[in-house]
């Protein structure tokens, strides 16, 4: 094995077990969130009370940072450089715990929202269902979506660099299309893409193919033409599209979508 591949895996190994804790956290953020509104504990001091907290994890490691130390017996100038990059490294920290005391708001009022979500369809019908009237609600056609989302160059990649030409992204995407959006989706998604165009193109500049983040392995749906389709359903139907993905795929791809997006309303991290 190259030195090359050996440092390509040991990456991908740090990079899963990075996207595991961030996963853990997010799970653990939203059993804190529901625990603070039983006990009463309004939208806005919950999110201080969990800002602070993540703020002091944060501060911890730069405590952790700030302590090491070059390896015994380097040279002077190695020591210089250490030390210079430890000081960089423990100053992005402490701007990062600043942010996080200070800047994550709403993500309470977005725990509740989810867990109301959640225990919607967790519960039975109190009675069976209508059947649908077909023609009133139309079933959406995979690639009649993805044809028009192929229009659009500034967000995907020509069809020889494509993931996933079976489309199962594009399918858990258009499950979340509600009934009574089936109708004129189409035109909804165009809509949605002219809306949006400059910002899809400063994240296909930040984070698609060629980018420094997709170098190291992230970000790998961006650049996909069925990522519009997410894109659109992250900002119309964020739970639905979640409940979704998470019965069918890893949520780190979506997750890294969301983060690079950033959505109105964000259900990861």
């Amino acid at each position: 094995m190259s030195t090359g591949q050996h440092d390509a895996d040991a990456y991908g190994q740090e990079l899963a077990g990075i996207s595991h804790h961030q996963h853990e956290a997010t799970a653990a953020r939203f059993t804190v969130f529901q625990a603070l509104a039983a006990a009463g504990i309004a939208d806005d001091q919950a999110d201080d009370i969990v800002s602070k907290l993540e703020a002091g994890a944060v501060a911890g490691a730069h405590t952790w940072i700030s302590g090491s130390s070059a390896p015994h017996g380097s040279e002077p100038r190695f020591e210089d450089g250490w030390h210079a990059g430890v000081r960089d490294v423990a100053s992005h920290l402490l701007r990062i715990a600043d942010t996080t005391a200070t800047a994550q708001r709403g993500r309470a009022a977005s725990s509740a929202l989810l867990a109301a979500h959640l225990q919607q369809m967790a519960s039975p019908a109190p009675q069976e269902a209508p059947v649908e009237d077909p023609g009133s609600a139309p079933a959406l056609d995979a690639a009649d979506v993805l044809a028009v989302a192929e229009r659009f160059p500034w967000a995907l990649a020509a069809p020889g660099e494509r993931h996933w030409p079976d489309g199962e992204f594009l399918d858990v995407a258009l499950s979340a299309v509600r009934t009574e959006e089936r109708q004129g989706y189409i035109e909804r998604l165009e809509a949605f893409v002219e809306q949006h165009r400059a910002r899809l193109e400063e994240l296909l500049r930040a984070y698609g193919p060629g980018s420094r983040p997709a170098s190291h392995g992230r970000y790998a749906l961006i650049g996909q033409p069925e990522t519009l389709v997410i894109l659109e359903r992250m900002e119309a139907n964020p739970f639905g599209l979640r409940a979704q993905w998470e019965k069918e795929l890893e949520t780190v791809f979506l997750d890294d979508l969301e983060f690079a997006w950033g959505p109105r309303i964000r259900l990861s991290r």
